[in-house]
């Protein structure tokens, strides 16, 4: 008998689920990200830009495993820890492709560890919001956490524009998804 309001509120209310909001605000934030700016970074590093085109395509391929290992993962330990775990891949991820030199297999490299993690926090973010709130009004409080997602992404995406504008390199937005990650 609970309103859509009563479910709204006692779901802003629950720490773990502003907690899976402000998650997949830093994937959306991640993955605009990388798919906007990652092609021109690439470029920047001196590398063709059929690397960039490659990486994403890499990406895309790595994604559809590790979107699936991760359902099938999320039947089979708990899933806050899995999403901590994909959280923290990626951050490490992210820190070993800006830390090594640019070259083609170090960007491939990055397609395939990145891929696997892309889009793998999805099985286990709205099987979370279902075991917290029950299926009534999951699709409205998953649609939440997506809209979060969205704002991520656009800022992402907008915040990498700024910056490299402004300094000449992408650095600051890497760092600052790597800390999103962390945190």
């Amino acid at each position: 008998n609970q309103s859509i309001r009563q479910a709204l509120a006692e779901a802003f209310r629950h720490r773990s689920y502003v907690l899976l909001v402000l998650g997949f605000f830093t994937c959306g934030f991640q993955l605009a990200f990388i798919t906007t700016h990652l092609p021109a970074y690439l470029r920047d590093t001196g590398l063709p830009a059929s690397i960039g085109g490659w990486t994403l395509a890499v990406i895309g391929l790595a994604n559809a495993f590790g979107s699936l290992s991760s359902g099938w993962l999320s039947t089979r330990m708990s899933k806050r820890w899995l999403l901590a775990w994909i959280y923290l891949g990626r951050s490490v991820a992210i820190t070993g492709f800006i830390l090594l030199p640019a070259s083609p297999t170090t960007a491939l490299l990055f397609g395939v560890a990145i891929g696997l993690l892309w889009l793998s926090t999805v099985p286990p973010t709205s099987s979370l919001v279902m075991l917290m709130f029950g299926t009534r009004y999951m699709a409205m409080l998953y649609g939440f956490a997506f809209f979060s997602h969205q704002v991520g992404g656009f800022l992402g995406v907008w915040l990498g524009g700024i910056v490299y504008e402004a300094s000449g390199s992408y650095e600051i937005v890497w760092w600052l998804s790597v800390a999103l990650g962390l945190a």
